[in-house]
């Protein structure tokens, strides 16, 4: 009989090569351009048109992914990767995601996986606490926010539409949110059928904050239009300037006017587990839901978005549907996922979730974001003194958003000569309808000297095109 898979001692061999490149990445990794420099096909054609018919040894396999994958990747857990908002995967989250996929079980049901599900619980309740939030939250894990935040305005929707389940969605249901919220909220209404003109952007205030005298204004003309209001979004660390809505006062309006508030704290959860930041959550307690990614900046692999739900009832609603081949006869205490998400497979995310939670601790947490929240600030004394920069954004926890006195076009010239360089990847915007540039700090092993290298980047891009005339 032909051998199907791996012999231990085939595992052992590879996988220790696998783990000795992964050490030597990450202690090299300063090593690598930030960016590569592949043009748009260069990889994909580099790839055989098809599949091998006869396997192939591991050992030229890693060979080629060193020659022909690596040099396209750019390398968002690298210590200058400031683009988007940073993310890293810190050691105990990668010995987590190998462990899980060795596992390879699905949580769906408590008899699937009873330690899949029963940790997920238990990581969720320690996030809920280190969160300040109340005790009456069921927490689970998705991959994104972006389907955190779809299973909240699809359990919304069934809350304020009883006869969904069987009937459909009724026309003319709105849902509101900040004009600087994440696009995944106008993404969830298109494929929950609500439809972007059914989203209502309101207006903020000077610090880019969601105004609730408005919201409440547009759910009043929306009632006289004979339209449903059911759903508020705020956001807690906007993607645009990490602005931080007015949890409480969105939360009053929601209150009366019986709307389902949900609470995007994708990025900006992680700042508000500091003691003297928990004011970003004041009044998150009688929210409906909110969402914290730890793969963001709780130094955990990608995917891994945590969802707390004070309503699960409505999740159910919304999602359970228990088929036959799925039907158990376990104790009423066993929790069976399935019903509470629209996804049946479910990966044992919470696994390296544990282990970050558990090596690095609260403090230790606290302690690196705290660092990382000071050295945006000081970058942004930085650039507030330099005669050729400004700041165009309140820096309130570790992004800073600049662009050059110059113009839009200098401020993306530079920008992209940083990331041309490999020195540093960063991201732009579009802000008061003037383009910006973005550091975002949030990377386990980025230090001082690398936000100061990045600086110095910046900064000689910026002096050589005043010097070569470009500015």
């Amino acid at each position: 009989m032909q051998q199907a898979d791996w012999t231990a001692d085939e595992m052992r061999r590879h996988g220790a090569a696998a783990i000795e490149w992964v050490a030597e990445y990450l202690e090299k990794i300063r090593d690598y351009p930030v960016a590569p420099r592949v043009k748009p096909g260069e990889l994909a054609a580099a790839i055989p048109a098809e599949a091998p018919a006869d396997g192939e040894p591991m050992e030229a396999i890693l060979a080629d992914f060193e020659k022909t994958v690596l040099p396209a990747v750019n390398h968002w857990n690298h210590p200058r990767f400031h683009g988007y908002f940073s993310v890293s995967a810190s050691g105990p989250g990668i010995v987590g995601e190998l462990l899980s996929a060795a596992l390879n079980v699905n949580g769906m049901l408590w008899m699937s996986c009873p330690a899949a599900v029963e940790l997920e619980l238990a990581v969720t309740r320690w996030l809920r606490g280190w969160l300040g939030l109340p005790e009456g939250f069921f927490g689970m894990i998705h991959d994104t926010a972006s389907i955190s935040t779809l299973h909240a305005i699809g359990a919304a929707r069934a809350a304020a539409d009883p006869d969904l389940r069987e009937e459909g969605a009724k026309p003319g249901m709105v849902v509101y949110t900040s004009e600087h919220a994440h696009s995944s909220v106008e993404k969830a209404c298109m494929a929950l059928g609500l439809g972007r003109r059914h989203v209502r952007k309101i207006g903020v205030d000077a610090e880019y904050r969601m105004r609730p005298d408005l919201l409440e204004r547009a759910v009043a003309e929306d009632r006289k239009a004979g339209l449903r209001p059911f759903c508020v979004v705020s956001t807690v660390g906007t993607t645009s300037v990490t602005s931080v809505d007015p949890v409480k006062e969105i939360q009053a309006v929601a209150s009366r006017e019986g709307l389902w508030h949900h609470i995007d704290a994708a990025y900006g959860g992680a700042a508000a587990m500091l003691e003297e930041n928990r004011w970003m959550l004041e009044g998150a307690g009688e929210a409906d839901s909110l969402v914290m990614n730890p793969h963001k900046w709780l130094f955990t692999p990608i995917d891994c978005s945590a969802f707390f739900c004070r309503r699960p009832e409505a999740l159910r609603e919304a999602y359970s549907l228990t088929p036959a081949y799925l039907a158990s006869r376990e104790d009423p205490k066993a929790v069976h996922l399935m019903d509470y998400r629209i996804a049946l497979g479910s990966r044992f995310r919470a696994l390296k979730l544990w282990f970050v939670m558990r090596h690095f601790g609260y403090r230790k947490v606290c302690g690196i974001i705290r660092e990382h929240i000071q050295w945006a600030r000081e970058l942004a004394e930085e650039m507030r003194a330099h005669e050729l920069f400004e700041v165009a954004a309140p820096v309130t926890m570790s992004l800073v958003c600049f662009r050059l006195k110059a113009g839009d076009a200098a401020t993306r010239a530079v920008m992209e000569k940083v990331n041309g360089s490999g020195e540093a990847f960063l991201s732009g915007n579009v802000l008061d309808g003037r383009f910006v540039a973005r550091i975002a700090i949030g990377n386990i092993k980025t230090t001082r000297e690398d936000v100061w290298r990045t600086w110095a980047a910046v900064r000689q891009a910026a002096e050589e095109a005043v010097k070569g005339g470009a500015v």
